[in-house]
């Protein structure tokens, strides 16, 4: 996600003091308001030049496209002089970073803070003082950003609202603290991760969490239907087994309740069922029909809503994203165009927003951006092909003839041809496999080979020989695809940055066990190349595609998990954290878990480990808890020592793992359906015009588009006067570039019924007053008199 540099927050907040030095009686410019366009609203009411004027109309365009970009809503854009300061501060790449690091100190107190892990366990003067300042940073920032957004619109923003709310809490409660010297029952830390999905770095993680709220409502229908027949079973399981005297599980209509939520994980099937079928075995058609009720039916039916629902926001996501970014570049259009051309961006106005929209682009780059945008050859950029923008943003530039091999006119030009002339034969992929077959081999003769000790064999496996041998060879092969296409060439396949990864890995491998014989964890790199095989077949290279499209998704999920279980881990410390499960559950149908002594243990009794004495091991025990083998068995556990209100604990992170989980797995299905479609529609030319654009100028017409100055300077070293040049465009090959390709019919149909709801709206334009030269002022919808100048026409 990107920010505006610090260079254009510094050169916004320089222009913002020299303009309030200026003496609003009138100035020079007043001689040039002709050929003002739209007045931004950054500059209300100061007087200026009109070079001035322009300036600020670039930042605050550069504005409006940032906020499309992090789709931030345009009613916290800032409106006055007055909210700019506090704006540009919050918008500080430094401190988003100061933000981010506040809110991770946050998170990482839990590990100092009673009860603490014992390697990391400050004083409560200590750790009290570090949270203050953390959250003084974070109130810093809230601060500021109610400064240009005002208390009136906080009701709007409720991440806003439940951030302040949150924070208010939290600062009492560390005051608390420490006037105490001593912690209390403060199960409110759980709200810390508030903070950290709230910073500019975690924009995925927010989009992951919305997308789940979004997909809670056929979710919550479907866990009602669900509880309804676990509900129903465990009344009939209640009068069918409640005399059985051997079968403790349905006892109590609590008991058969809980029995029945379990067996909906399966954990402690057949148990559940052994004493019963003992009796009679037409007691086993209760709970063969429960299971396929609940979990082969219901909860696959689950699964399948879930999906529906998903790839439905998936694709409102789609369209919203679209339609946000254009709503933000139509707001910029109107702070680009002059009277004199008041429907076209010219290249100078564009040069200049891209000034600071994006400072580290050339003037090459602007100008091939702009070329590639007006396709209509006018001369300037009408609305309708500014608001593709974004889609030019991600294009990398170079000329057609650097596509000729790396090495021509290099010393290295004999070695280079000729090590591409051996990769592009065809058996030379084959060579490349049978070595990885006779590696794979290699390996298992090594693993069959008897060995003394285990040093000895990790030392057979990755450092003998033969290791070293396949190394060399696989070494070989890198330097010459290398060779043959160039380094960067070479790393922009996702195979080839693999097989030298694990390759260097596995060197390294063998070169550790040399030198520690010890190290037993490097064994696992020789086997990674291995996978290579993995491509021969399209299945597999479906598979990986899938991965690689999931993988912001993944990390964004592999968030909230951790969000969700640091939640889980403190309110499970505030709880059990007080309670001892060794020798507990006495006369329980779990007491030979938990048996302990000082001399031995038997294979079970290590299950009081599994506690919420600190961070870390609440964090093991939610794990085992999601992956719900013998699950009931810690929550048993605790309903003995605790009380049987505590099951609700345990059932509720079950819930709550579930629907993540779900959501997850309906998202990978997604994706995969996503990019199978994608294979079958598109073919190898229309991919390769998908993500390659060609432009096509010469020296003189960028003159004839208005290049002059220092970007007329730096286009002549690319353009000689004269010839004609072709560029040629790259664009990255990510989900949201392949989603235009397959929503390209819904794209066109939800652009036209935009344009058709923005000619509908009736004019709201009025004059302004203060200016007779002011170009029209946009009213706001709403009824109210309210005019904010950052929409004028």
């Amino acid at each position: 996600m990107s920010t505006l540099p610090i260079k254009v927050h510094d050169v916004l907040r320089e222009h913002w003091y020299k303009l309030r030095s200026y003496s609003r009686a009138g100035s020079d410019g007043e001689a040039h308001a002709l050929d003002m366009g739209s007045r931004s609203s950054l500059h209300t009411g100061l007087q200026m030049s009109e070079d001035e004027h322009w300036e600020m109309n670039y930042h605050e365009a550069a504005i409006y496209l940032e906020e499309g970009l992090n789709n931030e809503k345009f009613d916290s854009h800032p409106s006055s002089p007055e909210e700019l300061p506090a704006y540009l501060r919050v918008h500080n790449p430094w401190y988003h970073g100061l933000d981010l690091l506040a809110s991770l100190v946050l998170i990482l107190l839990a590990f100092t803070e009673d009860p603490a892990v014992p390697a990391f366990e400050l004083p409560v003067w200590a750790h009290g003082s570090i949270e203050l300042l953390a959250l003084s940073v974070i109130g810093i920032e809230l601060h500021l950003k109610l400064k240009w957004i005002g208390w009136g619109t906080i009701f709007k923003h409720k991440r806003t609202m439940i951030k302040g709310i949150t924070l208010l809490i939290m600062v009492l409660e560390a005051v608390v603290v420490l006037c105490r010297q001593s912690s209390h029952f403060r199960v409110t830390r759980a709200l810390r991760p508030i903070f950290l999905v709230d910073t500019r770095h975690c924009g995925g993680v927010r989009r992951f969490i919305r997308q789940i709220l979004q997909s809670l409502p056929p979710i919550l229908d479907m866990l009602g239907l669900l509880m309804f027949f676990v509900a129903t079973y465990s009344l009939l399981g209640y009068y069918l087994f409640s005399e059985h005297i051997d079968n403790g599980h349905f006892r109590t209509l609590s008991d058969s309740f809980v029995s029945m939520f379990v067996l909906l994980t399966t954990a402690n099937f057949p148990d559940v069922m052994m004493p019963s079928y003992a009796k009679s075995k037409w007691f086993a058609v209760f709970f063969i029909l429960y299971i396929i009720t609940v979990l082969y039916v219901l909860m696959n039916l689950m699964l399948a809503v879930v999906y529906e629902t998903f790839t439905r926001i998936e694709r409102e996501k789609c369209r919203a994203l679209l339609l946000h970014r254009r709503g933000a570049a139509r707001r910029a259009f109107r702070l680009l165009v002059s009277r004199r051309a008041p429907h076209a961006v010219k290249l100078r106005h564009f040069a200049g927003l891209l000034r600071h929209y994006a400072p580290h682009y050339s003037g090459l780059d602007v100008y091939l951006m702009f070329k590639q945008l007006n396709q209509s050859a006018s001369g300037g950029l009408s609305r309708s092909e500014f608001a593709n923008v974004y889609e030019v943003f991600a294009l990398r530039w170079a000329p057609q003839a650097s596509r000729a091999p790396w090495y021509a006119d290099s010393p290295l030009e004999p070695v280079a041809r000729a090590a591409a002339v051996v990769v592009h034969r065809p058996y030379f992929e084959y060579i490349i496999y049978a070595l990885i077959i006779g590696n794979g081999l290699a390996m298992v003769l090594r693993v069959l080979e008897a060995a003394g000790d285990l040093q000895d064999s990790a030392r057979l496996l990755c450092a003998s020989w033969d290791t070293w041998l396949f190394l060399t060879l696989f070494l070989v092969e890198a330097g010459l695809r290398i060779l043959a296409s160039g380094l960067g060439a070479y790393l922009e396949s996702g195979w080839n940055v693999f097989d030298l990864s694990v390759t260097l890995l596995a060197l390294m491998g063998a070169v550790l066990l040399t030198v520690a014989p010890k190290l037993f964890i490097v064994v696992m790199f020789r086997p990674l190349r291995l996978m290579r095989l993995y491509k021969l077949k399209k299945r597999y290279r479906d598979v990986f595609g899938t991965l690689v499209l999931l993988s912001p998704l993944m990390s964004s999920a592999g968030c909230v998990m951790l969000v969700m279980y640091y939640f889980f881990a403190i309110v499970g410390m505030e709880l059990f954290a007080g309670y001892n499960l060794r020798n507990c559950c006495v006369n329980t149908t779990v007491e030979d878990f938990y048996k302990y002594s000082e001399n031995s243990s038997t294979p079970l009794g290590y299950y009081y480990l599994n506690n919420f004495e600190n961070i870390v091991t609440s964090g093991v025990t939610l794990f085992e808890l999601t992956v719900v083998n013998n699950w009931f068995i810690l929550m048993n556990a605790f309903a003995s020592v605790a009380g049987q209100l505590s099951r609700l604990y345990f059932m509720v992170f079950y819930l709550f793992t579930m629907v993540v989980l779900t959501i997850v797995v309906a998202s990978v299905l997604e994706a995969f359906r996503f990019r199978i479609q994608y294979k079958r529609s598109t073919t190898k030319r229309d991919e390769e015009k998908l993500l390659h654009e060609e432009v096509h100028t010469s020296w003189e017409e960028a003159q004839r588009l208005g290049a002059s100055g220092d970007l007329a300077e730096h286009l002549r070293t690319f353009l000689p006067p004269g010839i004609d040049v072709t560029f040629i465009g790259t664009r990255p090959r990510t989900k949201e570039v392949l989603q235009r390709r397959m929503y390209q019919t819904e794209i066109q149909k939800w652009l036209a019924e935009e344009d058709e709801n923005d000619e509908g709206q009736p004019s709201t334009t009025v004059t302004s007053s203060d200016d007779p030269l002011s170009p029209p002022l946009i009213q706001q919808p709403g009824g109210d008199n309210h005019i904010r100048s950052g929409y004028q026409l």
